[in-house]
């Protein structure tokens, strides 16, 4: 601040004294901002190593609540296993996950009965593509590769409004094993879908695991117990 004061005092009578003040205040700056920049790392890096878990979960879904149902929406990042050579391939695809659970009340809402629906990097990329106007539908079977392949099936619809002011988006889930038929309608502003559409974008090459390819770090190497891992990459599938 001294260095600031002088310059100030001095700009009128001296040029030259004026830019070289100028320089040493501005690498005065410089380091001053390093070391904030580093002392904040580190109060980061002390505090995670006081939390004594690097694999903390964090929680950041999208959430919609409207009167008969609500909708949240939260990326699943893939699994990696690593390879003989010492590389690491993707073991698990990532999804981005919707959640419905129907209203019980005037602001309530039972998550005891929700249905969960996991968009591939596919089916992620034809919502984030629609316009005003278009809608898409997907259907997923969960027990496709198990001897109850048909007993369960879902249907994501995402159909426009009519006045091109949002979109209806609806789950429908039919068991025949319990016996039970589900249907959730999510009416979605054009505001909230702009904001998915944006957080999808963003979340798509992370679910696919290109920023880990990118970045050179797999993050989540499949390296613990089957049990473990089917706590961490919970899907649809696994329902």
């Amino acid at each position: 601040m001294l260095k600031l004061s002088r310059l100030l005092l001095h700009s009128s009578r001296d040029p030259l004294s004026r830019k070289s003040l100028f320089g040493e205040a501005t690498g005065d700056f410089k380091l001053l901002r390093g070391i904030t920049t580093q002392t904040v790392m580190s109060s980061a890096m002390q505090s995670s190593a006081r939390d004594g878990n690097s694999a903390v979960k964090i929680f950041a879904p999208y959430s919609i609540y409207k009167g008969k149902a609500a909708l949240s929406a939260d990326p699943r990042l893939p699994t990696f296993s690593k390879l003989g050579s010492g590389d690491y391939r993707v073991e698990r695809r990532g999804v981005i996950m919707l959640t419905f659970w129907p209203a019980i009340g005037e602001r309530k809402y039972d998550w005891d009965k929700r249905q969960v629906f996991a968009l591939s990097a596919t089916e992620v990329g034809s919502l984030i593509s629609l316009g005003s106007k278009d809608s898409c539908e997907f259907f997923h079977d969960p027990s496709m590769l198990s001897s109850n392949a048909g007993q369960v099936r879902k249907s994501l619809s995402i159909k426009a409004h009519v006045d091109g002011s949002g979109y209806f988006i609806s789950l429908s889930v039919v068991n025949n094993i319990l016996k039970t038929n589900d249907r959730f309608v999510v009416p979605v502003t054009t505001a909230e879908f702009a904001v998915m559409r944006t957080a999808f974008t963003f979340a798509l090459p992370h679910i696919m695991g290109w920023d880990q390819f990118t970045n050179r770090l797999p993050h989540g190497a499949n390296q613990s117990s089957p049990k473990a891992v089917h706590e961490l990459q919970s899907s649809e599938w696994d329902r």
